[in-house]
């Protein structure tokens, strides 16, 4: 939306057509992942470029619209109050939403014909989807083993492990119950099958192939969203993210604590292969299957999985480059995910400037090898075996990640203004 138009002049007529018309576009974007203060400000904009009065409250469990009457003023308007699940990735329902937005704002589609629009988005995955996403699961799991340092068994062990949790979400997504407790199962799975590669079949790095077979469950993305939440005022927004991210990694230590204790009980005993770092052509074949398993799992569509995974490598490139060669490592600052999220931010809003798309098909996948899951699950694993300062040592190098990301893109967003907010 580069070309800004006149506002349309609103009437009683249209008003309930445009009003439902924003109503499902905000629904939209919580659905596929937006974060509150970006999900407002989309809003928001939308709103006053149709001639609407809206105010919108946010937060990853509803939304709450109101919209004032165009003849009797705000008192007299529609209030629509929206119970909603929280939002999950999908870059390539959000493209669809921003070009059906698009499509409004130009006159090219009035809203009641982009209400219908949207609500046609929502069609079930085929079979075919289902079995791609589950294999993404185990190609992320063994790509991200193979980054650890992990050897060729240890890599095959968590790539199958992944799958097999892949295979888990697919049958468990339509039903409540298990969903609950998917995510203590997935470690508790994934720990004893590690433990037992480890004692009977051969030594691989068990601590390794654990959290590379649980990467894709590591709230590390909803720790970054609500920090970067909480650092716009969005407080109860962030504080409730910030909550669900934390149970997440909760359910999975204890999934894993559990697993360790049966493990003893059995009376095996793991055998330890210790991780080395991999070597350059390795290191790149393992990106290339990352970057196409998270294009996968972001569900981007097809045509944008070139420009996903080109985001993914850049994210990786721009930490290398600000770690080692402009010196920005050290204890204490994680300055190459500091310079990697800026970097980034820029150029994903750079992009949506430019193509008039999305700047989230290149920010989300960019960010995502710098999101810091797997370090708050070692420290709340750390906690449980009673090793408190270890676990408090860990929780700060966690905190420290998440501040140098969010200010990342604070700063990116500086540099360069993002395209309504999305």
């Amino acid at each position: 939306m580069r070309a800004m138009t006149a506002p349309v002049l609103n009437s009683q007529s249209n008003y309930e057509a445009q009003a439902g018309f924003v109503a499902e576009l905000a629904t939209r974007l919580h659905a596929y992942g937006t974060t509150s203060q970006r999900l407002e400000g989309a809003v928001m904009g939308v709103a006053q470029r149709l001639g609407l009065e809206c105010e919108v409250w946010s937060n990853p469990t509803g939304i709450i619209l109101s919209f004032a009457d165009p003849v009797r003023g705000q008192q007299n308007g529609i209030t629509r109050v929206l119970r909603l699940a929280p939002g999950d990735q999908n870059l390539g329902r959000l493209a669809a939403t921003d070009a059906i937005a698009e499509d409004v704002l130009a006159g090219r589609m009035d809203p009641a014909a982009g209400l219908a629009a949207l609500k046609a988005l929502d069609r079930p995955a085929s079979r075919l989807s289902q079995a791609l996403n589950a294999f993404s699961f185990g190609l992320s799991a063994a790509a991200v083993s193979a980054l650890l340092g992990s050897a060729w068994a240890g890599v095959a062990t968590a790539g199958v492990i992944g799958m097999l949790i892949g295979v888990m979400f697919v049958l468990g997504a339509g039903r409540p119950r298990l969903s609950e407790a998917l995510e203590a199962l997935a470690a508790l799975v994934a720990t004893l099958l590690a433990a037992a590669v480890a004692t009977w079949i051969t030594p691989i790095s068990l601590n390794t192939v654990i959290i590379s077979s649980l990467i894709v469950l590591m709230p590390g993305l909803m720790l970054t969203n609500a920090v970067s939440e909480l650092s716009s005022q969005q407080l109860m927004s962030g504080t409730a993210r910030f909550a669900g991210a934390l149970m997440i990694l909760m359910k999975l230590t204890f999934g894993t604590v559990a697993a360790m204790q049966v493990v003893g009980l059995l009376g095996w005993v793991p055998q330890e292969a210790a991780a080395q770092p991999p070597s350059l052509l390795p290191s790149l074949v393992a990106l290339g299957v990352a970057a196409y398993a998270f294009a996968v799992l972001f569900q981007a569509s097809a045509r944008d999985y070139p420009l996903v995974m080109a985001a993914v490598l850049l994210g990786y490139g721009l930490t290398r480059v600000g770690g080692e060669l402009l010196g920005l490592a050290s204890d204490n600052f994680a300055g190459g995910a500091f310079f990697a999220s800026m970097g980034v931010a820029a150029i994903s809003n750079i992009y949506g400037r430019w193509r008039n798309r999305p700047g989230a098909l290149i920010r989300v996948p960019g960010i995502i090898l710098l999101v810091p899951g797997s370090v708050g699950f070692r420290s709340l694993n750390f906690v449980m075996e009673r090793d408190v300062w270890l676990g408090l040592d860990t929780a700060f190098v966690l905190l420290s990640a998440l501040i140098a990301i969010v200010a990342g893109l604070l700063f990116g967003n500086l540099i360069v203004p993002s395209r309504r907010n999305i």
